[in-house]
């Protein structure tokens, strides 16, 4: 345990307060010990059950894990300290957030005048209109959209849907590397993360397989324009995910396709594969902007109820004003070629990247989505390297759990002649580390 923090309690309760404010206010840090329950019980006068009650309630926070012999200690992501990327030096160029580019993105405008509502929309949460043409978005792609429903985001309709259908200390598999939110929210709710290996096709069918059999209770996936490494799922791997999710008919598969219009790759999704228990959430957030906190999300009828369920106990539905907002952009003709004009202005962004870094035999991939992912040795010192040279890259730590290292740069607003002279900084950044560190 760190030595200038003193748990203090008489009571479980208490004691779970006194870790979680530790944690909160940095006395305690991710990876620090604490100590035995036997230890602590003698220092504070209680029983061992009370501590053990304690830890217990922590564990189930995500605020501590236990490690067997390791003993207890703080969360590497605990859910009350969530990371955030650090704030970007003044006079860098910023390849680190994973945001379009704005010239591609629409000027918003909310309707001129929405009329006054008596009471609340709790009985008709979803404007007809865009229930319809949200209906559409995804037939276009081969998901089935019988049942579908709105939330204020991916991550919010995530969050739900895993805490309505999981339990505390349940496990969730994730693409390993993945989305980073996604592996600080899973802890939060306090459930367990399963890494699953990612290739340029994403989910490896067996490395899944291994994760369903070890009892992991969900899935939570990209089909495309995965995040970190721009991974998306061909037809052929489609059908092998597919296959084994059906092995494991109970397991609720959480498809987060994010990149809909602008990830430059086809929709193979496993939503379109007849499973039992899923789910798919496309938000706007990539092409229409972020202030349009909206997501669309179909489901099977089970998946539904349960989701619906509780956002009515909660927010009870997303603002009309926003929806009303998201229906005359997607019916914009205007919006349409913006933002098809965006998702091949990335692409070619991709592309420029990842062949300039080959030309300097760096190994890169990022085939769908606005980033690229480049494996590395170290990546401190590749991310401070290229500080030095004017850019700002996120080192892959903040993605990864067991996958290698690497590094994650958007190309969203990396213009070609850009890329070139990158890659030749990138590439002297690894000849300085390799005559440091021997390589």
């Amino acid at each position: 345990m760190a030595a200038q923090y003193s748990i203090q309690g008489t009571t479980a309760k208490g004691i779970a307060a006194s870790v979680e404010r530790g944690v909160a206010e940095g006395g305690l840090r991710p990876g620090d010990a604490l100590p035995p329950v036997r230890r602590l019980a003698d220092a504070l006068g209680v029983s061992p059950g009370t501590v053990a009650t304690a830890y217990k309630e922590l564990r189930q926070r995500g605020l501590v894990v236990t490690r067997g012999r390791g003993g207890t200690v703080v969360a590497e992501v605990p859910s009350v300290a969530s990371r955030r990327p650090p704030r970007v030096p003044e006079g860098l160029v910023d390849l680190a957030g994973g945001h379009p580019d704005p010239a591609f993105l629409p000027v918003l405008r909310p309707p001129a005048e929405l009329p006054p509502s008596y009471g609340s929309h709790r009985a008709a949460p979803r404007l007809p209109d865009l229930e319809a043409l949200t209906r559409d978005w995804f037939v276009r792609d081969g998901v089935p959209a019988e049942h579908v429903t709105f939330a204020h985001g991916a991550l919010d309709c995530i969050a739900r849907l895993l805490s309505t259908e999981l339990r505390p200390g349940d496990a969730v598999a994730v693409e390993d590397p993945g989305f980073h939110h996604l592996l600080d929210l899973v802890p939060s709710l306090g459930l367990r993360l399963v890494p699953v290996t990612v290739d340029r096709e994403g989910l490896v069918p067996e490395s899944l397989r291994a994760a369903l059999r070890g009892g992991a209770r969900a899935v939570v996936c990209s089909p495309r324009g995965q995040c970190p490494t721009g991974a998306f799922f061909t037809r052929a791997r489609r059908d092998a995910l597919v296959a084994v999710v059906r092995e494991f008919p109970e397991v609720l598969v959480v498809e987060d396709d994010h990149n809909a219009e602008v990830g430059g790759a086809a929709a193979y999704t496993l939503a379109a594969g007849g499973l039992e228990r899923w789910a798919q959430v496309r938000t706007v957030s990539k092409h229409l902007g972020i202030d349009l906190r909206w997501a669309g999300v179909a489901c099977d009828p089970v998946t539904l109820a349960r989701h619906d369920g509780r956002m009515l106990m909660t927010s009870g539905w997303v603002s009309h004003l926003l929806q009303r907002t998201v229906a005359g952009l997607f019916t914009d003709p205007s919006v349409g070629e913006l933002v098809a004009a965006g998702e091949a202005a990335y692409a070619e962004r991709r592309t420029a990247l990842i062949d300039a870094l080959g030309a300097y035999r760096i190994r890169a991939v990022g085939a769908s989505g606005f980033n690229v992912w480049v494996p590395v040795r170290d990546e401190s010192a590749v991310v401070n390297g290229l500080r030095t040279h004017g850019w700002w890259v996120a080192a892959g730590a903040r993605f990864r759990i067991t996958a290698p290292p690497a590094v994650r740069i958007t190309a969203a607003t990396l213009r070609p002649e850009d890329a070139r002279r990158l890659a030749a900084d990138f590439a002297e950044v690894l000849g300085d580390a390799q005559a440091t560190y021997g390589g």
